[in-house]
């Protein structure tokens, strides 16, 4: 101690980085307690420890840097004084309170996202309404607890820098200065962790098959930082991935796309191209039905749960997909797939970028060409994750949202029920003179799950719990076709159901892919009772969907109609899971992760099982991991 005494007004800086390594090596071990079956061995969390070390000090000796440079500069009159020493107290208290509010957050994060907090963390505090309701709803307990935590670690923290503050030993002005350079050198090397070329980051300390177990190794204050840094490479991939010309991402994913050449157009926007009949037959409505959260392991006809009577019986009456697979985790990224046809990527959803907010091609686009009227309709705050501003920026005419209900049946965090949004569509849709396109998007299946009583039997004891909420979002997709049967529209009209995405990914793999799974349902007018069992994904709806309307346009998706695809062709899906990139090909699966090689695996019972890489497929995977961003920031995805 007599050494930590000598360092003057460096001394409250020493307490504070062994305090907070102390906090952040136990905040580490506790998360590591609570996933024991994702640790194999000791020797592995060993590893883990020591990468958190490492990542911990970079993160303290670049929040400390300034500070101390600072201190070293001025005099101790000044860094003495009454003022000066409580500016150091909040800077350092304000940095203890936010390790301390995201560590005990992580837990419950991981339980509903099985990673670290990152950027979906912080793209939710862009709505406090809804994200109070949610916290207050279904994780009140755990809000609790945080709040209880974090103050319990700031004021502590408090106190512990402000005894190290008194009765401070300083240093003399000129020992101060003599030793800036040398306090400075160690904590830039400190907050690099390396004397390579590029300072230690996420993907360094990745080692393992297990993206959560890489996660482990950081701490979640390093994760939120590290996603909100990576905004400045939105939009383009290549600076994650292995780079390819430009021409060439353009011929793979042109071939990958099964569209014939002959379609392609002498177009500035390479993937243009012409579809369909040249002569539209008798126009039929379009109802899409966007459910919350319904991953497969919900649905008793894709061998989850028996939760979905209704569905699994609605199933034997159209074109049933048992292999469709989502292209993110958020219902953004579910939208943006099934009406626009964009291909995902590590960036935000294209309905929250600047570039995508005006002449964005959506489905709704070509459809207004052939006279359709087109709607967005959503029981909750249509402003969420700014969906109605993408949509109505972009093709659709009208959006209602839960502002358009003047009764409802039941209303909870999230809006009004399932069965309230299916009245208010089933009668818009009856009021309707010519042809028109809606999407409705669900939100009963949505924690806190709150839904009305007496509509179901009970899953659970508890009532609100996402078996329940899943059950009864079943119930109301039943209650909305049981009307729309008897309609005036019913005879013209198709409709889609399917889910966003799953309820939470979960699974010891870099990219969970049977967290993607999601029930897909075709059926009205004119589609046979089918069963379509090779891989498909979330964007290859919207072409096939034009297909069983006699759409035709042009446009420049890239997804399948699978009524094109050749003969023993295996299927194919594009999947994101925070910067891991999955391409699949029937049973084969391509993952590209931020500045690492590509990984190849065999997915087979639903794991990913290391295999030899194929190279032509790692290029095409690569490829649809790049396109994203070429379409994107040269504006190659409009509507014209």
């Amino acid at each position: 101690m007599d050494i930590v005494k000598r360092l003057g007004p460096l001394r409250v800086f020493v307490i504070f980085f062994i305090g907070s390594i102390i906090f952040l090596t136990i905040a580490r071990l506790s998360i590591a307690g609570l996933i024991p079956d994702r640790i194999p061995d000791a020797s592995t969390l060993l590893h883990v420890m020591i990468l958190g070390l490492r990542m911990d000090t970079m993160l303290l000796c670049m929040a400390m840097l300034i500070p101390v440079i600072v201190t070293l500069c001025l005099p101790a009159a000044i860094t003495s004084s009454r003022f000066y020493l409580l500016i150091i107290r909040m800077v350092l208290c304000f940095w203890m309170t936010v390790f301390a509010f995201m560590e005990f957050a992580t837990p419950t994060y991981i339980d509903f996202f099985d990673a670290r907090p990152g950027r979906i963390f912080f793209e939710y505090l862009e709505y406090p309404k809804e994200v109070s309701a949610l916290l207050l709803g279904g994780f009140a307990l755990q809000s609790t607890l945080i709040t209880i935590g974090s103050i319990i670690v700031c004021t502590s923290s408090y106190l512990g820098i402000r005894s190290a503050q008194i009765n401070q030993t300083c240093l003399t002005y000129k020992r101060q200065l003599l030793l800036l350079p040398v306090i400075v050198a160690i904590l830039v090397l400190g907050a690099r962790s390396t004397t390579g070329h590029r300072p230690l980051n996420a993907s360094s300390v990745a080692f393992s098959n297990d993206q959560l177990l890489n996660e482990l190794a950081l701490n979640s204050t390093y994760t939120v930082l590290y996603a909100i840094y990576g905004l400045k490479n939105e939009g383009d991939p290549s600076k994650l991935y292995t780079s390819m010309p430009e021409a060439e991402v353009i011929s793979r994913v042109r071939k990958t796309s099964l569209i014939d050449d002959s379609a392609f157009s002498e177009h500035r926007q390479p993937t243009y191209h012409q579809f369909g009949p040249a002569e539209a037959g008798a126009k039929k409505n379009l109802v899409i039905i966007l459910e919350e959260s319904m991953g497969a392991r919900f649905i008793g006809k894709l061998g989850g749960l028996p939760l979905s009577p209704k569905i699994d019986a609605l199933a034997d009456e159209g074109l049933w997909f048992t292999n469709l697979y989502a292209t993110g985790i958020r219902s953004a990224r579910g939208i943006e797939a099934v009406v626009t046809g964009f291909p995902p990527s590590n960036a935000r959803s294209v309905l929250k970028l600047g570039l995508a907010q005006q002449g964005f091609y959506t489905m709704a686009k070509t459809l207004k060409e052939h006279g359709y009227r087109n709607y967005f309709i959503y029981g909750g705050e249509s402003h969420f994750d700014n969906m109605s501003g993408f949509l109505l920026n972009n093709g659709f005419d009208v959006a209602i949202d839960e502002n358009d209900f003047s009764e409802w049946k039941f209303k909870g965090s999230w809006g009004v029920s399932d069965e309230d949004l299916f009245d208010k569509a089933h009668s818009t849709f009856e009021a309707q003179e010519g042809p028109f396109f809606a999407l409705v998007f669900s939100s009963s299946f949505h924690s806190p799950f709150e839904f009305p009583e007496g509509r179901i039997e009970l899953h659970d004891d508890e009532y609100n719990t996402k078996y329940n909420a899943v059950k009864y979002a079943d119930y109301a997709v039943g209650y909305y076709f049981d009307k729309a049967k008897r309609s005036n529209y019913w005879g013209d009209t198709i409709f889609l159901v399917v889910a966003d995405h799953d309820e939470s990914p979960r699974g010891s793999s870099l990219v969970p892919v049977s967290s993607y799974h999601i029930p897909g349902l075709i059926l009205g007018s004119g589609v046979e009772a089918s069963v379509y069992s090779e891989v498909t994904s979330h964007i290859d709806l919207m072409p096939t969907l034009f297909s069983l309307m006699s759409i035709g346009g042009s446009a420049p998706y890239i997804g399948h109609n699978i009524f094109l695809r050749p003969l023993n062709y295996p299927g194919r899906a594009i999947m994101q899971f925070g910067n891991n990139h999955a391409y699949m090909l029937g049973d084969q699966v391509v993952i590209h992760r931020p500045e690492k090689g590509a990984l190849q695996f065999t997915y087979s019972n639903k794991a990913l099982v290391p295999t030899a890489l194929d190279k032509e497929l790692v290029k095409d995977a690569l490829a649809m991991a790049l396109i994203p961003g070429l379409l994107y920031k040269n504006r190659w995805y409009q509507a014209e």
